[in-house]
């Protein structure tokens, strides 16, 4: 199909709707290296007010990239269901945006309106929108996950404890998911990026997780983020894995470069249940995502950054995860190049991940590279509470050591709990409170239970 619009005089063309999402985006550095974006500003509006007024129907009668080229194309329409999308099908994109922020469009409507929406739609309504706007409907989504305890309820806020150490030390590993507990953090999941992918690492550290959660009857789950090989080779060795990690991206090209397929992840995800380790729910999938991977793998189609991002979240939604979180900043400027392109793709990512259905989180971060900073990272924090975002990171002093990346910290997590009134996951609140970390309030108790850290010593020394 062809789209255009015409500003003083000056008609702009696009040729399909691959070109007018790429055209309607938002400037970010990724799109710029791939050759895909409006080359003027009044180029950009006019793609928008191109792309306002295309019917939703469109999305589903032209993919931007072939369905007979590319398994989550065939996902995403085999997927859509048509019964729910039956509300908004006689719906433009622009008219989506307004139905979308009207006040009796509330959490209810939108929980019916999951399937019945494509990624590319949602990834069209999102260029329409000011950041406001994406807040504004975000917050309004509630998606809730279950496995040793609840997440994604409103009023509350979790956080991954993140304990990367740079050899995989568990003696550096125990102080950080002690210092994290310390300060409210890990209700989302204790989840380490190892430094080596090797079944023996891996193991050794669900071991020590596990051994500590064990020990203090804390509700909450472990993850060790190896390959979903990786995974699966330990699910079949009794290993004791909670939920099973995945790097995902938004075309099948993309996802052959993390050397994963649908096929592989439905494995994993089967694999997974088998082990029936949750208590209180099911979900058992953990998947990372985050804007320029699909170029990074010259695996793009040329389909925008933002609009492959969205494609990503129909590979997650299939298998019921337990967390999703994009890496925003984490892929480095020659995608988002500065604070307001990070700030922006956050507010977008998280955006048409809970209009999806997904369980929605944000690495809050930056590289050392690009033009950011931490008076950034606030903004966007703040920004992502109110939005009513599932979980950030909590590192220690919010500096990965392996990673070698900026993030949040578990001071930040705090901050962001007490301006918004926001409490943990419900059953991670009443272990805080038992074993006298915080009071009914959500306050630290300003000192170290004896007990978590004679124990905790205990279990270095076995280490």
């Amino acid at each position: 199909m062809s789209y255009q619009h015409t500003i003083r005089g000056k008609v702009y063309s696009f040729d399909s709707l691959r070109v007018l999402l790429a055209k309607a985006s938002p400037f970010r550095t990724g799109d710029a290296l791939a050759g895909l974006s409006a080359a003027t500003y009044e180029e950009r509006v006019a793609a928008q007010l191109t792309l306002s007024d295309v019917p939703l129907r469109d999305f589903l009668q032209e993919a931007v990239v072939p369905y007979e080229e590319d398994e989550v194309t065939r996902l995403i329409i085999d997927a859509h269901d048509q019964q729910q999308f039956a509300p908004v099908s006689s719906f433009t994109v622009g008219e989506l945006r307004d139905w979308l922020l009207k006040e009796e469009t509330d959490t209810a409507v939108l929980q019916q309106l999951e399937a019945g929406l494509t990624p590319e739609m949602v990834a069209a309504v999102s260029k329409l929108m000011r950041n406001q706007d994406l807040i504004a409907v975000a917050r309004k989504c509630e998606v809730v996950t279950r496995f040793r305890n609840t997440v994604g309820l409103k009023g509350r806020f979790s956080t991954r404890l993140q304990p990367n150490h740079p050899t995989d030390d568990p003696r550096g590993v125990a102080a950080s998911i002690i210092d994290g507990l310390r300060y409210g953090s890990g209700d989302a999941v204790i989840g380490i990026n190892p430094a080596t992918d090797s079944p023996a690492a891996v193991t050794k550290l669900l071991v020590l997780i596990d051994t500590l959660r064990q020990q203090f009857d804390i509700p909450t789950q472990s993850c060790v983020l190896s390959h979903v090989t990786t995974s699966i080779a330990l699910i079949n060795n009794n290993v004791p894995l909670d939920l099973c990690f995945q790097s995902i991206a938004g075309t099948e090209k993309a996802n052959t470069s993390f050397g994963v397929n649908l096929a592989l992840l439905e494995e994993a995800y089967q694999a997974t249940l088998s082990l029936n380790r949750g208590t209180v729910g099911n979900n058992v999938m953990y998947f990372e995502t985050g804007q320029g991977s699909e170029l990074s793998a010259n695996a793009h189609h040329g389909v925008d950054q933002q609009t492959c991002e969205a494609r990503t979240y129909a590979v997650a939604r299939k298998y019921k995860p337990f967390l999703v979180n994009s890496v925003v900043g984490f892929i480095g400027p020659e995608y988002l190049y500065d604070g307001k392109q990070i700030i922006r793709a956050a507010l977008e990512d998280h955006f048409c991940a809970k209009l999806l259905g997904l369980p929605m989180g944000m690495d809050v971060c930056y590289t050392n590279h690009a033009e950011a900073d931490q008076d950034d990272m606030d903004n966007l924090l703040t920004l992502l509470g109110v939005a009513g975002c599932n979980f950030i990171m909590g590192i220690p002093g919010s500096d990965d050591i392996m990673l070698n990346y900026q993030s949040t910290s578990f001071h930040d997590a705090l901050y962001v709990r007490k301006v918004l009134g926001l409490q943990p996951a419900p059953e991670f609140e009443q272990w805080l409170i038992r074993q006298g970390i915080t009071d009914s309030m959500g306050n630290l108790s300003g000192t170290t239970p004896g007990m978590l850290l004679h124990q905790t010593n205990a279990l270095w020394l076995k280490s």
